[in-house]
């Protein structure tokens, strides 16, 4: 077991211990959240023939020259409809948004800038090529647009659709016990007695667990007793992973740590962290665990930077289009942000763009116990170990997404 580790060292071990990446395939309407598991390829043309991207009048640009023309109608081409009649000398044709191109047209005029009179039609304005979508303009035959690990947002489902994808392949989303402990907690809407405080966490790693492409099993908080300890984790070690929440210190009521130095196996505990200096990483029956802190500001930290890279990188998610909770950005501090003695100093900060550069600044105090400031603000510093930020220095930062 290692002890007091660096980030970058808590995601090369745990990855020792990666989930395991499966697929399945699922039809399109199924799709919203998932994540492609292959690179898509389309199946057509997109679009697959010249069209309309206006309603007006096909015609010859030739033809157009002078204003207040007047061509002949020769017929209509509609979205869906029987193929269009070719455009000669002289002739238009009616054309509508999506429509195919008739033969031997090359532009399109706009129905403002048309005025019709019994079969024939007055150009008043300007024949445009540009308002012509043109065959495979947006994809091909083969084209992979859509790479493996890319989260189906709306507009990707939208694009398998398009390339000819009734189904898809996507990978199976994991299934990750999430368990807090102590006798203190109880469940949110109960009555409280004197020493008990309402148990959050659960539910916010079961949040976070989800937002990265996998399905939270989220247990009752388990006591600080050994055996029922041990028991649920026993019971939940069919899951893909566990995550637990609380008891990963170093005083004796601290059971996460103990029950798996004595009976699971402990790769690494504490990190060189502030906030969330005490986590640990191992196995339960061979299942990867990571013990968080209890503290909940502590907890979700930890998420953030090791757990959910952890996921990603087990599942080889997109570097840029897969599920992420946040983005690495540099911001300009607007008040002076102090670090932390030999570690990683995450403290939150709020974010925004103003006049092309994202500025930071600190809305309410850092204490680990204080899950309003996680509220109040909307990103992390990354500041190194051993260093302070004065305003108006430039340092590293976590976004959230």
């Amino acid at each position: 077991m290692e002890t007091g580790v660096s980030l970058d060292r808590a995601i090369q071990i745990s990855l020792s211990n990666p989930l395991k990446r499966q697929v399945e395939t699922i039809p399109l309407d199924e799709a919203r959240g998932r994540v492609t598991s292959v690179p898509l390829a389309s199946k057509v043309d997109d679009p697959r023939f010249d069209n309309s991207a206006m309603d007006g009048f096909a015609v010859r640009a030739s033809d157009c020259q002078k204003g207040g023309t007047i061509l002949r109608i020769i017929g209509t081409s509609k979205a869906g409809g029987e193929r269009p009649p070719q455009v000669r000398e002289g002739q238009a044709c009616r054309i509508m948004t999506g429509a195919p191109l008739p033969q031997g047209a090359d532009a399109i005029v706009m129905i403002e800038d048309t005025e019709v009179e019994g079969d024939n039609v007055s150009i008043n304005g300007p024949a445009r090529t540009g308002f012509i979508r043109w065959k495979a303009e947006n994809l091909s035959v083969g084209q992979e647009t859509l790479p493996s690990g890319v989260l189906l947002t709306s507009a990707a489902i939208a694009l398998a659709g398009t390339m000819g994808h009734g189904e898809i392949e996507v990978i199976t989303r994991p299934k990750i016990a999430i368990l807090s402990t102590g006798d203190e907690l109880v469940r949110p809407g109960q009555e409280l007695s004197s020493g008990q405080i309402y148990e959050s966490n659960s539910h916010a790693l079961a949040s976070l667990v989800e937002s990265m492409g996998c399905e939270a099993v989220r247990h009752e908080s388990a006591n600080d007793s050994l055996d029922e300890l041990r028991e649920t984790l026993d019971s939940l070690s069919y899951c893909d992973a566990i995550i637990t929440s609380g008891g990963v210190s170093m005083g004796e009521w601290d059971l996460v740590r103990k029950i798996m130095e004595e009976e699971g196996h402990l790769s690494f505990w504490r990190m060189r962290l502030r906030p969330g200096g005490p986590p640990l990483f191992g196995t339960w029956n061979g299942t990867p665990l990571f013990g968080l802190p209890g503290n909940p500001v502590s907890s979700l930290v930890v998420f953030h930077v090791l757990v959910a890279s952890w996921i990603s990188k087990s599942l080889e998610y997109h570097d840029e289009m897969g599920p992420s909770l946040s983005e690495r950005v540099s911001v300009r501090l607007e008040s002076d942000v102090s670090g932390a003695p030999g570690k990683l100093c995450l403290r939150r900060i709020r974010i925004r763009s103003e006049e092309g550069e994202l500025l930071a600044t600190t809305h309410t105090h850092q204490g680990s116990g204080n899950i309003h400031s996680m509220v109040a603000h909307n990103g992390l510093t990354l500041l190194p170990p051993d260093s302070d930020a004065k305003a108006g220095e430039i340092i590293d930062a976590l976004w959230y997404r």
